[in-house]
């Protein structure tokens, strides 16, 4: 079974690639969707990120303000690798046990973890090829601001805290430009779909 993890910076357009896939009939571990059911109201990891951060990150007790949180952890490299050892820690624990148990399903060629902070975490060690998602910075900032409604220096912030896009790039087996549209993005992905799947 090949395990191909997916990857890319805020606002390239990742999740875009990875809901395709599993269109196509493909498991995607969503590790965004782990991490949302993680910070869910009235979780245990709200109340300890509470207390590592502060009541400010809190909307009310055990309800999470994501934006508010955000603007701390972005803003602060210390403070974001603490939120990765809390959360992002707990949702690559997640991606082992998905693995596991597709593994002894054998029922699929091949599966794709699809973990924002793949490298970040380590976590290409669980992949046998990383395909990255870039897009030109212009694009990927303006996908931001109007997805999440962040003013211009919000999102530099952010795209600053992650590793750079050329030592991702460096360190992928593929990349997928999506800077021109989803026609052309489908058509790149069938096309590596049809590399690594004898049976696409």
């Amino acid at each position: 079974m090949m395990i191909i993890g997916i990857t890319g910076g805020i606002g390239a357009g990742k999740s875009t690639v990875s809901s395709y896939i599993a269109s196509l009939g493909y498991p995607v571990f969503d590790a965004d969707e782990i991490s949302r059911n993680l910070t869910r109201d009235g979780s245990p990891v709200v109340d300890e990120l509470a207390e590592e951060f502060g009541e400010e990150i809190l909307d009310r007790p055990g309800v999470l303000n994501r934006k508010k949180l955000a603007e701390i952890v972005f803003a602060d490299r210390e403070k974001n690798n603490r939120l990765r050892q809390i959360v992002t820690m707990k949702v690559r624990e997640a991606a082992i046990k998905w693995i596991t148990e597709y593994r002894k399903s054998g029922n699929y060629g091949i599966i794709f973890l699809d973990i924002p902070l793949l490298f970040e975490t380590g976590s290409e060690d669980l992949c046998g090829q990383v395909w990255f998602v870039t897009a030109d910075e212009e694009v990927r900032r303006q996908r931001v601001m109007a997805r999440d409604g962040a003013t211009a220096g919000q999102v530099e912030k952010r795209m600053r805290s992650q590793m750079p896009e050329r030592e991702k790039a460096e360190r992928s087996n593929e990349i997928i430009d999506n800077s021109r549209g989803v026609e052309e993005l489908h058509q790149t992905v069938d096309a590596l779909l049809k590399k690594y799947d004898r049976t696409f």
